[in-house]
């Protein structure tokens, strides 16, 4: 079964056919939300949404163990995160579509790991998100026709603020070419607890001092990208789950 958490662009799964809903606890406290089971495409599929019922929990404030730990003691093994993202490079402008292969991690104070206790455990983190789901990521948008950028560096920012330009100015010298607030530690703790992650990143706005941003980033503008966005989100994840599924 496909794992879908959902974004500030996604924040319900229009065409799901819901059968039930499940609220959980796990042993790193209370997800986000409900876990949403049904079938979308055709196929089964659970549904989170990441900032909670009606968009509630800021980014810093997210309980990503237990988002994961609930998904994962559901038998979900593949996971596909919508992400909403600034593009830092001047060719990922608003309505691009990016599948990040790299991440660079700014945030801090987050509960990053399901290892805190007991003998030190690492994990190989040189490709933060798993080929398998970036492959069938890739092979879903071309079958439905949305172009996407295959690689992309996404740098995690501590939000729940945008970034002033001079921060994105660094983040660009440290080689980032998108950034948003939630891809940490959500991709570590999908590896640590032996999920196959991966994310769909949809860029809402120029980033801080690029672009249309140069002066100020409007948020109703962002708003409305997320909107203008959410059928080529759909399209893609309807050929996802058809591919998934074989």
């Amino acid at each position: 079964m496909l794992g879908i958490i959902g974004g500030s662009s996604v924040d319900e799964l229009a065409g799901m056919e819901v059968t039930r809903r499940r609220s959980v606890r796990t042993p790193h406290g209370t997800p986000s939300g409900a876990l949403v089971f049904g079938t979308f495409g055709g196929r089964s599929v659970v549904f989170l949404q990441r900032h909670g019922p009606g968009h509630a929990i800021a980014p810093h404030a997210i309980n990503y163990r237990a988002n994961l730990w609930a998904l994962h003691a559901q038998k979900v093994r593949n996971v596909v995160a919508i992400a909403a993202v600034g593009g830092i490079r001047a060719d990922l402008g608003p309505g691009t579509f990016a599948i990040p292969d790299q991440i660079i991690d700014y945030t801090h104070g987050r509960s990053s790991t399901f290892f805190g206790r007991g003998p030190v455990r690492h994990i190989d983190f040189t490709r933060p998100y798993c080929e398998a789901m970036r492959s069938r990521l890739l092979a879903a948008a071309r079958a439905a026709g949305v172009p996407v950028v295959t690689e992309a560096t996404y740098a995690a920012t501590q939000g729940p603020r945008l970034e002033t330009a001079a921060e994105i100015d660094r983040l660009e010298r440290d080689g980032a070419h998108l950034v948003g607030m939630t891809g940490m530690p959500e991709a570590a703790l999908a590896r640590e607890i032996g999920l196959c992650y991966a994310a769909l990143a949809v860029v809402l706005n120029h980033a801080a001092g690029r672009g249309a941003s140069a002066r100020e980033i409007r948020l109703d503008d962002l708003s409305r990208a997320a909107e203008q966005a959410g059928a080529r989100v759909r399209a893609i994840l309807e050929q996802l789950v058809r591919i998934d599924g074989d």
